[in-house]
């Protein structure tokens, strides 16, 4: 996948806005981030919960990998764009912005 890719599908999403934080791309619900792109890296820096956390990087440790430092502690998960393919990438950008978005957008 391709940092466009993750644009592209993060937008689709309710009520997301696209920002900047730290000088990388964010996609933001309700002013708050799930996911920060990091271009050059071909990254992706998710917000999950913890539970979720584990489990992914449990059933794809090649993609997924907790942030480093207590960011990765409160689910913060990085996912390699080189590796991961469309289906990933949506379920990933879906379940980051569930951990933030209002119970009634996501009914």
């Amino acid at each position: 996948m391709r940092p466009e890719d993750v644009r592209a599908l993060a937008l689709m999403l309710p009520e997301v806005e696209e920002g900047a934080h730290m000088g990388h791309p964010d996609f933001r619900i309700g002013g708050r981030i799930f996911a920060t792109l990091w271009v050059d890296e071909e990254r992706v820096v998710l917000k999950f919960t913890a539970e979720h956390q584990a489990v992914v990087v449990e059933a794809e440790p090649d993609l997924f990998e907790p942030v480093s430092g207590a960011w990765g502690r409160r689910g913060w998960t990085s996912l390699s764009l080189e590796e991961a393919d469309e289906e990933t990438l949506r379920s990933a950008l879906l379940a980051a912005w569930r951990c933030l978005a209002p119970k009634a957008l996501q009914d």
